[in-house]
């Protein structure tokens, strides 16, 4: 902050208002950099010129913020809702960001529905569905979904499917699902299957156990052995599982335990389930690096995290924090209920908080280890290939298609190692339309290159030596220097020059073909500098092979019904939905055509016509 150029910027930080409120500091290009929160802005803003804001990073903040706006509530709670929001939104350098803030994964089942379904979804919804979770990872929520699905075979396909099937399908017959399509299971017996799988997710396992032993004595009794079997199988299944969960906490109820982990201002968070006093599973962060102070990083994730995820009713903790009876009302308000908030000194809680921190310690030894092996990797790449830089930020190009067809190309980004997908790009090909595999990579990079986005530190092209003289004359074209290298896979005995049988039988090989060098660089002996390349060049071929796919799907799966004028997807679907497919379509009279509501008899002329023509 340069007091020299702005006594009237002083006179606006002097002027901030006696409210609850967040205030924005923005740098030189209005950029905001910091979002903060208060109960009285005016005496927050205050610390910040008195000196009385002794946190390690307030220095580097001040000496870059040449604006501020204010913003007022009515009450902190307010103030802490809109400070979360405006982190997200802006996501400003010296804030506490959570890199790992997206949705997590949930069971959801609609109740309403005469006969639900469980399904994996990403996000909650303000509906009366009922949602199980979260889950650490896709794999567990997937798991669960498996496990749920053999022992309580609720239906798994999806609602509109299951309104126009007539006959059980292959999930019947496998034992998956008891077919209430077909009618093979009566609505009443199908809620006490719904009611026992709602009582599994919501870890009620023991009252559920009990509840089905109940009704295989009532089966048995009925002399419906079939039946009692089945329920015998689940009460068995269930028992393995809650033998298998032999991590006890203390009481029951719903528990997080945030542990972290800190080693010079880096700090890795794990966050501990705990339901119905078992551990289920646990989930990490990216590492943060940050010069604020304990309490108020803590503060920030926990924040950002339960912004997006189901609250538990108690929240253990390692410090305590500076703005926690506003965070506690925050938390009880979205969840309906109290949320404790416990930073415990001693006891079974204070073992937990261990456990949790011990996780992050190995968390953060692991990531370290992980971060040392990839800049290995970038310092071995600049010497081996005498790169004018270190490639921290490293661009991918690939081509993708069939004799010309659908063609695409694809552009990834890795940054230090790391896929970086807001730097991901598609390219659909527009100025070639037969197989030119250069002329297509000329288009690309000419598109990529022309405009004034950042530029990387090292271009890597999916190919030898055609595919890098292109790239290397695009880039001279448009007057840029780079660091550019072609990445090919072939057969060793080829590429040293020797016949086409002298490669047989031998492995396809990865080498780096450089600007001005005749002889490719193999990095075999430097196997952690060449995976860091085969992961970019894959990644690339990942990327643009699914592109390519998905414009073949679209272009294989147009029907004839898509190239007649006046017919858009709402005729089309009272087409299809009358004659079942488009050939049916085709072979119609002109009166069939006529005779369709919502058609009528001038457009049945033309669609009639249209179709004489084609065929």
């Amino acid at each position: 902050m340069k007091m020299e150029e702005g006594g009237a910027f002083k006179e606006k930080m002097l002027s901030a208002p006696r409210s609850p409120g967040v205030y924005l500091m923005r740098d030189e290009r209005a950029r905001v950099i910091y979002v903060g929160k208060a109960n009285d802005l005016k005496s927050r803003i205050a610390s910040y010129l008195t000196g009385r804001d002794t946190r390690p990073m307030a220095p580097f903040l001040m000496a870059r913020v040449h604006d501020i706006d204010f913003i007022t509530t009515t009450t902190e709670k307010e103030a802490l809702i809109l400070e979360n929001n405006l982190i997200k939104k802006h996501r400003p350098r010296y804030n506490v960001i959570l890199r790992d803030d997206k949705t997590y994964y949930h069971l959801s089942l609609h109740p309403k529905e005469p006969y639900p379904r469980l399904q994996l979804v990403r996000k909650r919804l303000n509906d009366d569905a009922l949602y199980f979770g979260p889950y650490p990872s896709g794999m567990a929520a997937k798991e669960t979904l498996r496990f749920v699905q053999q022992v309580f075979p609720l239906r798994t396909c999806r609602s509109r499917v299951f309104q126009l099937r007539t006959r059980p399908c292959l999930e019947h017959q496998i034992g998956r699902c008891l077919a209430p399509c077909s009618g093979l299971i009566d609505e009443s017996a199908y809620g006490k299957l719904v009611d026992s799988a709602v009582s599994f997710l919501q870890g009620r396992r023991r009252e559920l156990i009990s509840d089905l032993k109940k009704q295989m004595d009532e089966a048995s009794e009925d002399l419906n052995f079939e039946e009692a079997a089945r329920l015998r199988d689940r009460i068995n299944a269930l028992d393995r599982t809650l033998e298998k969960q032999n991590v006890d906490s203390v009481g029951f109820g719903e528990q997080d335990v945030l542990g972290f982990r800190a080693e010079q201002d880096v700090y890795q968070f794990c966050i501990l389930f705990v339901r119905d006093g078992k551990l289920l599973g646990s989930k990490s962060f990216t590492p943060l690096k940050t010069q604020a102070d304990q309490g108020e990083i803590v503060s920030s994730v926990l924040k950002q995290y339960y912004d997006s995820s189901d609250i538990p009713d108690e929240i253990i903790l390692p410090v305590s924090l500076p703005d926690e009876k506003v965070i506690g009302e925050w938390l009880s308000d979205r969840k309906g209920k109290k949320v404790r908030l416990t930073v415990p000194v001693r006891g079974l809680k204070k073992a937990q908080l261990d456990m949790a921190c011990t996780n992050a310690r190995e968390l953060l030894a692991a990531d370290r280890k992980k971060e040392a092996k990839k800049d290995a990797a970038m310092r071995i790449l600049r010497g081996k290939l005498s790169l004018t830089k270190l490639p921290r930020r490293i661009e991918c190009y690939d081509i993708s298609n069939i004799s010309g067809q659908n063609a695409v190309g694809s552009m990834v980004t890795f940054q230090d190692g790391e896929p970086d997908k807001s730097g991901y790009r598609r390219f659909r090909i527009k100025t070639v339309d037969q197989p030119d595999d250069y002329g297509m990579m000329r288009e690309v990079l000419k598109r990529r290159f022309t405009g004034n986005d950042a530029l990387p530190d090292l271009v890597v092209v999916d190919g030898g030596k055609g595919q890098l003289n292109i790239a290397l004359s695009v880039l001279a074209e448009l007057k840029i220097k780079l660091d550019v290298i072609g990445l090919a896979k072939e057969e060793r005995g080829n590429w040293r020059g020797k016949s086409k049988t002298a490669g047989i039988g031998t492995p396809a090989e990865d080498r780096v073909y450089l600007p001005r060098r005749k002889d490719a660089v193999y990095l075999t002996s430097q196997p952690v500098a060449l995976s860091l390349l085969q992961r970019v060049r894959d990644e690339a071929h990942r990327f643009a092979v699914s592109y390519h796919h998905r414009l073949k799907q679209k272009t294989d799966f147009r029907s004839i019904l898509d190239a007649i004028p006046d017919i858009g997807r709402k005729r089309k679907k009272i087409l299809l939905t009358h004659f079942g497919s488009a050939s049916e379509v085709e072979k119609s009279s002109l009166e069939n055509l006529q005779s369709i509501p919502g058609i009528g008899r001038e457009l049945a002329e033309k669609i009639y016509a249209y179709l004489k023509k084609e065929t």
